[in-house]
């Protein structure tokens, strides 16, 4: 069958332009900060307790406003979901010794989150579809010292949440869930984040919705929910003013969000489902236009589940394909066509797993026998190496005939894959 010259070849690359930035920043947002610029108050912040512990009047805003949309009895804003990852970790009463229980594939502040605290990361494998927590691994990987399960909701869909919540009920544990990159998802009808005993949400400006640094943590529990707020700010200097007799863990942090973050916060709310609804239709397009296609494997949706496409994802059967990711992917670069290969090396491989060293003395692995090589998790190191490859969805403005372009570069790469073959076998 006749095809066009792939533009390795020679040909004409199918987006022949750079795709633009996107940006979710507009007036209102613009509006917001300068209202609060104007006021001169940019964070309304204090570090001992009273009224204005629990920040100043835009903080409490965004928090009432994050509430009402996600129906949350409790939002505890921080100036990052790293921050978040933290405090929840010291929520929860990680302590030395400790294990969570914690996915490879994730940005690296998932896994060094618990070693603030002493805690000792235990990695468990993800399922080959939705690139999550497998619940069958964390099972195996659970042990007496377990203290909590740290699931991620990757690429904006689900992780298997209410089997995670069931494991973790099980056996008295918390569920906490990185929702960094899923804010609006659902898992059958409820929102994620909601389904842990903590969720935390990133408002890092390549998410969903920004501004500029930021992050969120939700509960239901009145008891997190403060510790939360007291981690954030300073723990220590309110032990004695809220009669606490046990001040573990409560030595704090500054992780407090500004006023101008919070009226950006808000306004971004506002627009959320305009955004969501643009990189979901860009995700299902991609999704149509490589279904059937031999060898490639589109971004799955597991039933029940609302997808809402940080990044979209394309799996790579070499075998089928006649073609290496890494030649698919030079061909599909050729092309114009924005992606990256493996998503992150699984997190195991970094040098302070490797080295088993923290902090000074080896601390706190010298604590625990786990150990962390090669081959940990299978399937988190195939899909690393040879099998995924990914669009960052959330990054770019894609227009009609963009998406148009993007699509036809996708098809015409798969069908020269014989071509292509003949021309990496003689190079």
């Amino acid at each position: 069958m006749s095809h066009e010259k792939p533009a390795l070849l020679g040909g004409t690359p199918a987006v022949p332009q750079p795709l633009p930035a996107y940006s979710s920043i507009g007036p209102d947002e613009i509006a917001a900060v300068t209202r609060v610029a104007a006021s001169g108050t940019l964070s309304g912040f204090y570090g001992s307790w009273g009224d204005e512990f629990l920040g100043g009047p835009v903080v409490k805003a965004f928090e009432a406003a994050w509430r009402a949309r996600f129906g949350s009895k409790h939002a505890v804003s921080v100036n990052s979901n790293t921050s978040g990852l933290i405090a929840a970790m010291g929520a929860v009463g990680v302590t030395p010794g400790s294990e969570v229980i914690v996915p490879p594939f994730t940005m690296s502040a998932t896994a060094i989150a618990p070693l603030f605290y002493g805690g000792i990361p235990v990695f468990a494998d993800i399922n080959a579809e939705t690139f999550t927590l497998d619940p069958e691994a964390v099972r195996r990987a659970i042990s007496p010292r377990t203290k909590a399960i740290l699931a991620v909701n990757l690429f904006g869909h689900p992780a298997h949440l209410s089997e995670l919540r069931k494991i973790a009920d099980e056996h008295k544990i918390k569920l906490i869930e990185d929702n960094a990159q899923a804010p609006f998802a659902k898992d059958n009808g409820r929102y994620t984040g909601s389904i842990g005993d903590i969720g935390v949400y990133s408002l890092n400006y390549h998410k969903h919705i920004h501004t500029g640094e930021g992050g969120v943590c939700v509960t239901e529990d009145d008891d997190l929910a403060r510790r939360l707020q007291m981690i954030r700010n300073h723990a220590e200097n309110i032990v004695e003013p809220l009669g606490i007799e046990d001040p573990t863990n409560l030595l704090g942090f500054n992780f407090r969000m500004t006023e101008l973050s919070a009226a950006v916060g808000i306004e971004q709310l506002k627009h959320a489902d305009k955004h969501i609804e643009r990189r979901r239709a860009l995700a299902e397009a991609l999704t149509e236009a490589t279904r059937g296609l031999e060898g490639l494997s589109p971004t799955a949706v597991r039933e029940g589940c609302e997808h809402v496409y940080y990044l979209w994802s394309l799996r790579i059967d070499e075998a089928k394909l006649g073609l290496t990711r890494e030649q698919f992917s030079k061909a599909l670069a050729a092309e114009g066509f924005p992606h990256f290969n493996g998503y992150l090396r699984p997190l195991y491989m970094l040098p302070v797993f490797q080295k088993r060293a923290a902090f000074g003395g080896g601390y706190p692995f010298n604590l625990s026998e786990v150990r962390y090589p090669a081959g940990l998790c299978p399937v988190a190191e195939r899909m690393w190496k040879r099998e995924l490859l990914c669009f960052e969805v959330c990054a770019y403005a894609v227009d009609d005939r963009a998406l148009s372009e993007m699509t036809h570069a996708l098809k015409k790469v798969h069908a020269a894959r014989r071509e292509l073959a003949e021309h990496f076998a003689r190079s």
